[in-house]
C-alpha cells in the first residue's frame, strides 16, 4: 500500500466518501485516500424513522468496500495521531501515512461519561431507555411496549449530529403511543437547555403549532447532568433559559441537591457528543476539542493544506449531511487550487445546512438555513416541491422517506450534484 497520498481523507462517513467521489470526478488521476476502519456504511438520517417503525433498519447500511469510489485507495486502519507539521497520520496497523493536503472528515463520537448512569440506562433491555442514534430498533421495541405515563425526550447540552432529531422521535412516538392507544394516559416532554423550539423563525412558528396540538410540555435551560437508571429519574441543572415554555399538561419535579429531576416511564435522548480523541489532542483543535476551521473556506486556522469537513467542524450551524453537502464543493476547490500552487479563495461556504422535521406520520416540515438562523430554501428544492417547505406538507414526508435515500445512495455517494 501507498504510504503518501496528494490527498489525504480521515473518515469514510458521508462527507469523506462525497469528497473522494467528487475529487475523482474531476481528476481521476488524483492519488486519493480513504482512513476508516468501518465494514458498512450508514445512511443514518433513516433511523429516526427506523426508531418509529415506518422504516427497515437494514436498508440503512450497504458494506463499505462497495461505497468507497473506485478510484480511491481505502485504508481500513484507524488514525491514532495527527501530525498537522510534518505533513503525516499514524495509524493502527499501517505506520505513518503522509500527504500533500488532509481532510479531517471523521465525524464524532460519544462520551456517555458525561452524563453519568445514562449508558447503564442504555444497556438495561428492559430500562425503556435509549437513542435513535445508537440503537434505533431498540427505541420503536420501547415505544411499541410503552404503557403510559411519563415519555421524557432530552438532549445533553454538547454538539450533537442533527440537532432536531430528538424531537421529530417525540413527534413519531406520540403519534404512536396514539394509535396504540395509550396517549390519553401519557404525558409528553420535550426537556432541552435552549430557549426556543428551533432558532429559525418561520420553522419555530410552525413547530408550536404541532408541539400545542400535540399538548406536548416543554420544559427549557434543562441541562441534563445525570441519570438514575434504577429510578428512573433524568436529572438536571437549570440554566438561563427557565421559564421560557409554553402552557402544557404539568409533571411533578423533584428536587435534590439543586438539581431537578423529572422521572419517566421512557427516556429518549442523543449521547452527549464530542471529537474523536485523535483530534481533541492535536493542535487542529479548538479549546472545546472540535477542529478549528474557516467558517467559510473550511480551511484550517493553523495550517493551510488542512481542511475540516462535516460533524468534526467546530462550525456554528447545524451537523447535518445537508450541510455537508454544500462544504464539499467549496473543500474541493480550495484543495485543487491548493494543489495548482494557488491560494484557497472559496470562501462560498455560508452556513446552510437543513434539517427535516418530520412532525408525524405522513408529515414533515424542512427547516434550511444559514450561520445567522435565516430560512434560505434551496432554489432546486423549491422548484422540485413548488412550495415553501416551512409548513407541514405530506410530500415533505414522501421526500424524506423515498426521494432522499435515493438521492443519497445514486447521487451523493457518487460524488454528482443534487
Amino acid at each position: 500500500m501507498d504510504n503518501h497520498f496528494s490527498i489525504l481523507i480521515i473518515g469514510a462517513g458521508t462527507g469523506g466518501i462525497m469528497l473522494a467521489a467528487q475529487l475523482n470526478n474531476k481528476h481521476p488521476n488524483l492519488n486519493v485516500g480513504i482512513i476508516d476502519p468501518a465494514d458498512f456504511h450508514y445512511y443514518q438520517p433513516a433511523w429516526t424513522l427506523v426508531g418509529a417503525g415506518t422504516y427497515d433498519y437494514e436498508k440503512t447500511k450497504r458494506p463499505m468496500k462497495d461505497i468507497i469510489p473506485k478510484k480511491s485507495t481505502w485504508i481500513k486502519d484507524k488514525v491514532t495521531k495527527i501530525d498537522a507539521k510534518n505533513n503525516q497520520v499514524e495509524t493502527s496497523s499501517n505506520g505513518l501515512i503522509s500527504y500533500d493536503s488532509l481532510v479531517v472528515a471523521p465525524g464524532l463520537t460519544y462520551n456517555f461519561d458525561l452524563v453519568p448512569g445514562l449508558k447503564q440506562a442504555f444497556e438495561d433491555p428492559n430500562g425503556m431507555a435509549g437513542s435513535v442514534y445508537t440503537d434505533a430498533k431498540k427505541v420503536w421495541k420501547d415505544i411499541q411496549n410503552f404503557k403510559g405515563g411519563v415519555a421524557l425526550f432530552t438532549q445533553p447540552t454538547t454538539p450533537i449530529k442533527c440537532g432536531g432529531a430528538p424531537q421529530k422521535v417525540m413527534y413519531l412516538a406520540e403519534a404512536a403511543f396514539k394509535k396504540q392507544g395509550v396517549r390519553d394516559k401519557s404525558k409528553v416532554i420535550l426537556a432541552t437547555n435552549g430557549g426556543v423550539i428551533f432558532g429559525v423563525q418561520p420553522i419555530k412558528e410552525t413547530l408550536m403549532k404541532v408541539v400545542n396540538r400535540k399538548n406536548i410540555q416543554l420544559k427549557f435551560g434543562h441541562q441534563l447532568v445525570k441519570v438514575d437508571p434504577q429510578e428512573k429519574i433524568a436529572w438536571y441543572k437549570l440554566g438561563d433559559n427557565v421559564g421560557a415554555h409554553n402552557e402544557g399538561v404539568g409533571v411533578e419535579t423533584i428536587d435534590k441537591d439543586g438539581l431537578v429531576g423529572i422521572k419517566y416511564d421512557f427516556l429518549h435522548t442523543a449521547p452527549p457528543s464530542v471529537a474523536p480523541k485523535f483530534v481533541q489532542d492535536s493542535e487542529l483543535a479548538n479549546e472545546a476539542g472540535w477542529l478549528e476551521v474557516d467558517k467559510n473556506s473550511l480551511q484550517s486556522t493553523k495550517y493551510d493544506n488542512v481542511f475540516g469537513l462535516g460533524d468534526v467542524a467546530a462550525l456554528p450551524t447545524a451537523k447535518t449531511g445537508a450541510a455537508i453537502r454544500k462544504q464539499v464543493p467549496v473543500i474541493v476547490d480550495n484543495i485543487l487550487k491548493i494543489l495548482n500552487g494557488e491560494k484557497a479563495t472559496n470562501n462560498n461556504y455560508n452556513g446552510y445546512s437543513s434539517c427535516p422535521l418530520v412532525t408525524d406520520y405522513g408529515k414533515m416540515v424542512l427547516a434550511e438555513f444559514d450561520y445567522n438562523n435565516k430560512f434560505i430554501p434551496d432554489p432546486k428544492l423549491k422548484r422540485m416541491l413548488v412550495f415553501n417547505s416551512d409548513k407541514e406538507h405530506w410530500r415533505l414526508w414522501m421526500f424524506k422517506k423515498y426521494a432522499l435515500p435515493y438521492l443519497y445512495w445514486n447521487k451523493m455517494m457518487k460524488g454528482q450534484d443534487i
